[in-house]
């Protein structure tokens, strides 16, 4: 079992990692390949895999689902941006562990909690039966 002493360096620094963190944004990034429909077109060949392939980033945000075409080095862009973001997820995951564990090895004393107070006799008086 760790220390709080070494759980709150490793909190630290969980702490200082994510402060660290270039842009980052939620998502993924696929190629598509789509056959265009011309009459004359290679691609309705059964064979042919289709055109692309055609990047797409796809997210959500307020609960809809979103998708940007994506060309050139704005594909790397998003790449890039989304590995940080997974980045983030794996160091917030690290730093409410850390933090749990912290929370269960303090004492309630060390918390600064006072004794529970002892329940004082109602005032009440309650008719005779």
């Amino acid at each position: 079992m760790e220390s709080i002493q070494s759980l709150e360096r490793r909190r630290n620094d969980i702490a200082q990692q994510i402060g660290e963190l270039g842009d980052f944004r939620p998502g993924s990034v696929t190629a598509i390949r789509k056959k265009c429909g011309k009459a004359n077109c290679c691609c309705l060949d059964k064979e042919h895999p289709g055109h692309g392939p055609h990047w797409r980033l796809t997210y959500k945000s307020d609960g809809k689902t979103y998708t940007e075409s994506l060309t050139g080095t704005a594909i790397q862009k998003a790449e890039t941006e989304i590995a940080e973001f997974r980045k983030f997820q794996r160091l917030s995951r690290e730093f409410v562990e850390v933090n749990t564990a912290i929370c269960q090895l303090r004492s309630v004393d060390a918390a600064g909690q006072q004794e529970k107070k002892q329940p004082k006799a109602s005032k009440r008086k309650w008719p005779k039966k």
